[in-house]
């Protein structure tokens, strides 16, 4: 497998492709009730990426950072899905008490920094609010982050693409969960490769007609 790996002196917010000796997978409140927000794209459609991205991250042996916002509230539990494929993340998640920006949560970047990882694969469950600022602040911070727009989504339109103009002006690069998958990947006929391409296929629209 063929990666373009970064050295250590580099900045590497200049570092064209993802790895996974070098990416950490961040989600964000993808909780069963917030989900109820998400207008632009069909909920379970996101979460459906959501998982997606979770089971690539289990194969390629990346570390995850999981968070949550106000459990016992309308927010309510992580989706069960993500708890069942991340056991250890789900146990180590970070449970903030509101803060809306995960980023300034000490405990989250704390969390997100002790992964060693300076790519930063981050999906939050609204694009308009749980996405935007940490992408935003993580960058800010000397990570480089690309944000996956359909393991996220809004209650409008004008919300999601107001937020999505201003992550990429501020230097998150947007992507969607296939892309993702497939720049982790980098070589389909690896041992690695031929066990995410199944988790493509499953992403395709024939598999989703029904």
């Amino acid at each position: 497998m063929t990666h373009f790996i970064s050295d250590p002196d580099q900045d590497i917010r200049t570092t064209f492709w993802f790895t996974p000796e070098d990416s950490a997978l961040v989600l964000i409140d993808h909780q069963v009730g917030t989900l109820q927000l998400v207008r632009n794209i069909a909920s379970d459609l996101s979460l459906r990426n959501t998982v997606a991205l979770a089971k690539a991250a289990k194969v390629l042996g990346m570390p995850v950072v999981l968070t949550t916002s106000q459990e016992d509230n309308v927010q309510g539990p992580l989706a069960p899905a993500l708890q069942r494929i991340l056991p250890e993340a789900y146990k180590r998640r970070i449970q903030r008490k509101g803060v809306v920006n995960a980023w300034a949560d000490p405990a989250f970047r704390a969390a997100v920094e002790a992964t060693g990882r300076r790519q930063l694969v981050m999906a939050g469950v609204t694009t308009d609010v749980c996405l935007v600022f940490p992408s935003i602040s993580a960058v800010r911070d000397g990570f480089a982050v690309q944000a996956v727009l359909d393991a996220s989504g809004s209650p409008f339109d004008l919300s999601e693409d107001m937020a999505r103009r201003r992550m990429e002006r501020a230097g998150v690069v947007l992507t969607a969960t296939n892309t993702m998958i497939a720049e982790l990947a980098g070589d389909w006929s690896g041992p690695t490769g031929a066990e995410l391409v199944p988790l493509i296929g499953a992403l395709a629209p024939m598999q989703q007609a029904d």
